[in-house]
């Protein structure tokens, strides 16, 4: 099954993708409908994360492509509302930073070990700070009185402890790699 040549798992990293700009859009409109509507395309967006994983191995259809797509979905996905968020001053700038260079130096980390050959798979701290991030920055999407910022502060700060903690983890383990002399990535596509 691969549609568009692209398999489903993959489709659905697409998927996540684009809808970056309609939360850009909706955030950016700073409207209470267009903030509930932000939230639950957001949400929607989020729960996609494991779907994609879900279909790769049911149906054996993993690639090198989704590989490194479905990570780079996640981060534009949690990059894309957190910018506009902070932009408008509605997100602490100071976790929007932290958020976002965690998020692109794993990334180029996750590039480099690349071409050595080498993966830095999801760590279980990894998948808490992912959840903790997702649900912040709901809840700062969302229109929501002064009630309610004691709480989404108190997740924020959970949600950068872990993504700081984390990154600091992945360096930590991709530092003796990095020191290596790289080696070729070993082809595994189909010959064509």
């Amino acid at each position: 099954m691969t549609p568009l040549g692209l398999g489903w798992p993959n489709i659905v990293s697409v998927a996540r993708v684009f809808l970056a700009p309609f939360l850009v859009v909706l955030i950016a409109a700073q409207d209470r409908n267009a903030s509930y509507l932000a939230a639950a395309i957001f949400i929607a967006g989020a729960a996609t994360d494991g779907l994609d994983g879900y279909l790769a191995r049911r149906y054996a259809s993993a690639s090198r492509t989704g590989q490194w797509l479905d990570p780079l979905a996640d981060k534009i996905l949690v990059a894309a509302p957190v910018l506009t968020l902070a932009a408008l001053g509605e997100f602490p700038v100071w976790a929007a930073a932290l958020i976002v260079a965690r998020e692109l130096t794993i990334s180029l980390l996750r590039v480099l070990l690349g071409l050595r050959g080498r993966g830095l798979p999801a760590s279980s701290g990894a998948k808490a700070k992912t959840t903790l991030q997702l649900a912040a920055i709901t809840l700062y999407i969302l229109p929501l009185g002064a009630g309610w910022d004691g709480l989404r502060l108190g997740l924020l700060i959970a949600a950068v402890v872990l993504t700081v903690g984390t990154g600091v983890q992945y360096v930590a383990q991709a530092i003796p790699w990095l020191r290596r002399p790289a080696r070729p990535p070993v082809n595994r596509g189909t010959g064509a």
